[in-house]
């Protein structure tokens, strides 16, 4: 007699008794992309005690890998001058986490990919930032909480009602696409 067996159940289903339910994010792994970091008037710099007049970019970008799986960066752009406009640092980073996406409705991809993601990446971004500027022996730049949903929200009206870097239809996206600023 033989036996076969169980079939698995199909993405999708609703989970019996028993079994947990797809979550609808899948954070794979998350890693610097890029981090450069300029001081170019140390050590001057470091002596003078002024206060200076700084920039920040925040963007968010995806690249789809394939139906389901992105990866998702954040790009952080910091830059601090003196009141004579004398460069003091000039940092970029580009911290990146790929994801799976389960069972969804396609209209909840642009949310969990451009809101949801970013908010998990960038306490450890924002971490990143605040080392790299006290390692150049400058205070730790603590950056402010980003408002992703407002970011989302005007790139979605910058584009026409378009998730930037999604698939409109089966198959991997255009590549990556700007989400914001900060």
């Amino acid at each position: 007699m033989t036996t076969t067996p169980p079939t698995p159940p199909n993405p999708g289903t609703i989970p019996g008794p028993g079994q947990a339910p797809t979550p609808p994010l899948i954070m794979h792994g998350q890693y610097i992309k890029d981090l450069s970091f300029e001081n170019p008037r140390a050590p001057q710099s470091l002596i003078e005690q002024t206060q200076p007049q700084l920039s920040l970019n925040v963007q968010v970008t995806n690249r789809q890998f394939d139906a389901k799986t992105f990866e998702v960066a954040l790009t952080i752009e910091a830059s601090a001058k003196t009141p004579k406009d004398e460069p003091l640092f000039m940092l970029e980073l580009v911290y990146a986490g790929t994801v799976t996406l389960g069972d969804v409705p396609q209209d909840a991809f642009g949310p969990l990919l451009l809101i949801e993601t970013p908010r998990l990446l960038f306490p450890f971004a924002r971490a990143v930032v605040a080392n790299a500027t006290r390692e150049a022996g400058f205070p730790p730049l603590n950056i402010a909480p980003v408002d992703f949903v407002t970011l989302y929200r005007q790139q979605l009206e910058a584009n026409g009602g378009k998730i930037p870097g999604l698939a409109q239809g089966p198959g991997p996206g255009p590549g990556p696409g700007p989400v914001g600023h900060a």
